[in-house]
């Protein structure tokens, strides 16, 4: 095995990884299995895992809020924000949050995964890019911060203006804190033992055209910044889910009525029946999609329409992207309509 860098990621400071505003190359998948070369604590309840391909060769490109999926052998499937340096492609780093009452995938990489353990992952996608403005506002929550990781590294070398509101139960609970001392006074922590709920009032501020609010934590932390953002410019405001948000992903059938899915590439149309779900619908018809969460967060899914009128259930796409019409995430949305006709 090539001598992989996990060390590159401690060599490599954040602050200087991403720095150019010139696009990086575009970025490709990666289906296959790697190394995990370090193993080690970033806070209680979370460990960071620096994997490798086992024959050395560089990993694709990726920009700031891209995830991959972790193919766990039992055929679980779980998405981990990519949360190192950009420049470094000879490793990739992921953390991992043990969610005790969660469904068994952060479970089994803790209590399984160790230096030199093999996983099978994909990727890298991301549904969480950061877009170019003159000044961002990233708001963090826990393991939330690994996504934000990158993307600070990427708006301080661009030069921009930003802060960081970084909160967690406790210190000991939030990752990253030793990164994250570089950056100074942009970066505000905010254990919730100490300081009791984030300020978001106090952060955000009034509306700015030209500011750019990013995201990720807990469904009662994004609510909370969405309730505060409500009166901010369209677009403004950026989030990443870890679970669907509250009246989306209403997938038990009730109310639903059936509808007709044409394949166009063969022209077969089967029939999607209440309960069950547009992608269920067409692998058994023979179509390959690949999937992932099936709570309509991650995008593994995305489909084009080609045809009919969709009723969007998922928490990914954005406003602009449900009114244009022509794509859906077939895990969890439906048709409006009596039928819908899909690029596949």
């Amino acid at each position: 095995m090539t001598s992989p860098s996990p060390a590159a990621l401690d060599a490599l400071p954040l602050g200087t990884a991403a720095a150019s505003t010139t696009p990086a190359p575009r970025e490709t998948e990666y289906d296959g299995t790697v190394t995990v070369v370090s193993r080690q604590t970033a806070a209680d309840g979370v460990t960071s895992l620096v994997l490798a391909r086992h024959d050395g060769v560089p990993l694709p490109r990726w920009q700031p809020g891209a995830h991959i999926d972790v193919v766990l052998p039992t055929g679980t499937v779980r998405q981990y924000s990519l949360c190192g340096p950009t420049a470094v492609t000879d490793c990739w780093r992921i953390a991992v949050l043990r969610e005790p009452d969660g469904r068994g995938g952060s479970r089994w990489v803790h209590d399984n995964v160790r230096e030199g353990s093999e996983l099978r992952i994909r990727g890298p996608r991301n549904n969480f890019p950061l877009r170019q403005a003159r000044r961002y506002l990233f708001v963090a929550g826990g393991i939330g911060i690994t996504p934000l990781l990158p993307m600070i590294a990427e708006a301080d070398a661009a030069g921009a203006d930003w802060s960081l509101l970084y909160g967690g139960r406790s210190r000991t609970s939030m990752a990253f804190l030793s990164e994250l001392e570089g950056y100074g006074e942009r970066v505000t922590v905010r254990p919730q033992d100490e300081y009791g709920l984030l300020d978001l009032a106090g952060h955000l501020g009034e509306p700015a055209p030209s500011t750019l609010v990013y995201c990720c934590g807990p469904a009662g932390l994004i609510d909370a910044v969405e309730a505060h953002c409500a009166t901010w410019p369209a677009g403004s405001l950026n989030v990443e889910r870890f679970a669907a948000a509250p009246g989306q992903h209403s997938g038990d059938g009730e109310g639903d009525e059936p509808f007709e899915v044409e394949l166009r590439s063969t022209g077969v149309t089967l029939t999607v029946q209440p309960g069950q779900s547009v992608l269920r619908a067409v692998e058994a018809a023979g179509a390959q999609v690949m999937s992932s969460c099936e709570e309509g967060i991650c995008g593994s899914c995305e489909t084009a329409v080609l045809a009919g009128e969709i009723d969007h259930r998922d928490s990914l796409l954005t406003d602009d992207e449900r009114a244009a019409g022509d794509t859906m995430l077939i895990c969890v949305s439906r048709a409006r309509g009596g039928r819908l006709v899909l690029d596949l």
